[in-house]
């Protein structure tokens, strides 16, 4: 049984478990799932244990601890560790080492958490299943046959199979929140600007935002706590404190707003039953639901895809096999038209090209305006919305995902039925909102359902203190994936809340 980090810490500072043990235990429960789930793409067991046994010192020492003291984690991919490879889940950087640390990084080894690996994803943080992963994909723990989610699929497996606690992940348009919703966990994306982009591979700027990913909205909490806030090195970190994790004593009076045209054609009536259920649970504490209208949300899909993929190509731009990462085998420096081609072609998967490609047109000479410039329009009049219905309420309510979990290979051959999966969690993106998804009533066959909660901007700490209330009621989030779907070995086991 792994106890949740808030637990975790507690035992370690009362001396009621040692970090060494602590660590050997983790990597104990790694061996066991991995490589059958693919969680990770690489770990560092002599580096955590070193780490562990420094900590322990320290403990002995009566010198002070941070506030994830002695917790293991494991972080997504194209987030720098100094001396750690850093690959993106791509063949481009298949072999690359981090010379420094992201902030974010910097942020757990001051808190005191212990880094066993990096988790896997999709190539550059690009797919919403993590069948994009140069490596591999990893495989959700509920029923392998099934996608994990993306592009955070490896951060999200890591937690719901039991492996790590916490974790850390990326969310351009949904990377944390669509697969926590497909692996029963908590993730959050928080505001944009709250956490620190410094020392993580850029997919799209103006998007990205590291957030955390746990079983519990209290574990969520103390690692937002522990990575965010101001930083000098990102020039769109924003100058705001996380603030305090102080869940509500009542919810009686609390505007939730809930628009119909999510639970409409495209919704599986899986998911809509079971979020419907979450909605009713928060009125009988004395919620109210309002209806709400986001007139622009049915051009969410098509201007973020435009927006992210332009500035995919702009970011991916550097790999060029003449200065770092990888250069297609013999490649002719001396023409550097050919090398770039060679390269590109060897060194990135299919998904990453179609985006290049579709970003490197709508910034062409001619469309520039016609897509780049109305795609931009239309991301500040879906923002408009949002500040028109945060007069109206609170929050908002709503799926995660259309779907439950579906089949690998489902959506491979079909990138638009693939992009769509991102319908509900792309708004919150291009309007820089904090969105935490959050674990629902399950469907008959026991699959994860996500609901979303999204607030204003720097609610972030607020809608975990409202998932922490439901939680308190509610065990979906306990709950583990039934033998039939995992690999043998694999053990199913409760968790502290």
């Amino acid at each position: 049984m792994i106890p949740s980090a808030v637990r975790l810490r507690e035992e370690f500072v009362a001396g009621e478990r040692s970090a060494v043990e602590t660590v050997r235990e983790t990597f104990a429960r790694i061996r066991q799932s991995e490589p059958a789930l693919h969680a990770f793409l690489s770990l560092d067991e002599p580096g955590a244990l070193a780490a562990a046994a420094a900590l322990d010192r320290r403990r002995a020492d009566g010198e002070s601890l941070g506030s994830l003291a002695g917790v293991p984690i494991g972080v997504k991919d194209l987030i720098g560790v100094r001396g750690s490879r850093t690959t993106c889940g791509s063949r481009m950087l298949a072999e690359y080492i981090a010379p420094y640390d992201a902030t974010v990084v910097e942020r757990l080894r001051q808190a005191d958490a212990i880094i066993v690996g990096k988790t896997n994803l999709d190539e550059f943080a690009m797919g919403s299943s993590n069948e994009h992963s140069a490596f591999g994909r990893a495989c959700n723990p509920w029923d392998l046959s099934l996608v994990s989610g993306g592009s955070s699929g490896g951060s999200a497996v890591a937690v719901a199979a039991d492996q790590v606690p916490i974790t850390l992940g990326t969310d351009t348009g949904g990377s944390i929140r669509q697969p926590a919703a497909f692996c029963g966990i908590v993730g959050l994306k928080p505001t944009y600007g709250l956490v620190s982009r410094y020392g993580v591979v850029a997919y799209a700027s103006s998007l990205d935002q590291v957030g955390p990913m746990g079983r519990t909205a209290a574990d969520c909490a103390a690692l937002l706590q522990a990575i965010g806030g101001p930083d000098r090195r990102d020039s769109t970190s924003a100058r705001r404190e996380v603030g305090e994790f102080s869940p509500p004593d009542s919810l009686r009076g609390l505007r939730i707003g809930w628009v119909p045209e999510q639970f409409g054609p495209g919704l599986d009536p899986i998911v809509s039953e079971s979020v419907e259920s979450a909605l009713r649970w928060f009125e009988s504490q004395g919620a109210v639901r309002v209806p709400v209208e986001l007139p622009y949300a049915r051009f969410g899909i098509a201007s973020y895809y435009v927006i992210a993929s332009s500035e995919a190509s702009s970011n991916l731009e550097r790999f060029d096999g003449a200065h770092y990462g990888f250069r297609a085998d013999g490649s002719d420096v001396t023409d550097l038209d050919r090398l770039y081609r060679a390269t590109r072609t060897a060194g990135f998967g299919a998904e990453v090209k179609r985006r290049i490609l579709l970003g490197t047109f709508a910034l062409s000479a001619g469309h520039a305006d016609a897509y780049y410039g109305r795609a931009s329009r239309v991301r500040r009049a879906i923002r408009d919305d949002f500040d028109r219905v945060w007069q109206q309420v609170d929050l908002l309510l709503g799926p995660t995902t259309p779907t439950p979990p579906f089949p690998a290979a489902a959506k491979t051959s079909d990138p638009l039925a693939m992009y769509l999966a991102d319908v509900y969690t792309v708004l919150a993106n291009l309007a820089g909102l904090p969105a935490v998804s959050f674990p629902v009533e399950p469907t008959d066959t026991r699959l994860p359902i996500g609901a979303q909660l999204t607030g204003p901007p720097f609610s972030d700490q607020r809608l975990l203190g409202l998932v922490h209330r439901y939680q308190q009621e509610h065990d979906w989030h306990l709950r583990r994936p039934d033998p039939i779907g995992l690999p043998a070995g694999i053990p199913v086991s409760g968790a502290d809340s």
